[in-house]
């Protein structure tokens, strides 16, 4: 999915003025987008409709139906903020005990928030993975759950923290699936780039839960296979 924005349009019309604008497949246009249009009194055409001189119901309909993409765009973006703060908030809070375990967060949150601009350009851009005994790159785009449940017991070793922080960053990741899932709910025709979002939510959580395996296992893999 391709989101037209207020900028977009705002460099095609200085290039050369138009008064028709077609939303062409795979196109979305974002509210800042249709307001310049609109503003401009600039007609919208999508498929074989011309927007603005449908009938009331079919301008009614089909505002409808924007308004609830353009909120569950918003959701969405708003989500990805949020996790991006807290893999910061997370590598900062390794920073003063394991230099080397923070800045893999910091990578790792890095080509996390590339799936923002994936969702601009259609295409799912996948990164390295580390293989261990559980997790290859023949699995790691899965939802495998956690290598080994969090429980009491890991906050009084040594390094519990770091395994706690850790493990709360994975568990906010594992709510973006929904998001992902509601944002292209009924389009089949982007089925398999919804799922390469997911697929790569996932190698995130998977890449965080070796981080935890090796804090707490060292070299060994604890998952059990």
């Amino acid at each position: 999915m391709k989101f037209i924005t207020e900028e977009d349009l705002r460099n095609l019309f200085r290039k050369e003025p138009f008064t028709t604008y077609e939303i062409k497949a795979g196109e979305r246009l974002t509210p800042g987008g249709r307001q310049f249009l609109l503003d401009r009194g600039i007609n919208m055409i999508e498929g074989d409709s011309l927007i603005e001189k449908g009938t009331e119901d079919e301008k009614m309909q089909h505002n409808e139906i924007e308004t609830r993409n353009d909120w569950k765009q918003k959701m969405f973006y708003t989500k990805m903020k949020s996790m991006e703060v807290l893999f910061l908030i997370t590598a900062e809070e390794l920073l003063s005990r394991d230099v080397f375990l923070a800045q893999s967060v910091i990578n790792l949150g890095k080509q996390f928030s590339n799936i923002k601009s994936d969702l601009n350009k259609d295409t799912v851009e996948t990164f390295c993975c580390k293989e261990c005994t559980g997790i290859t790159v023949g699995n790691i785009y899965d939802d495998l759950d956690d290598c080994f449940e969090i429980t009491e017991f890991h906050i009084q070793l040594e390094k519990g923290r770091d395994i706690i922080i850790l493990h709360r960053l994975r568990c906010a990741l594992r709510e973006i699936e929904p998001f992902v899932l509601e944002l292209f709910e009924n389009n089949d025709g982007e089925n398999e780039f919804c799922k390469g979002v997911i697929g790569k939510v996932n190698q995130s959580i998977n890449t965080l839960s070796q981080m935890i395996c090796s804090i707490f296992g060292g070299k060994k893999c604890q998952r059990e296979i």
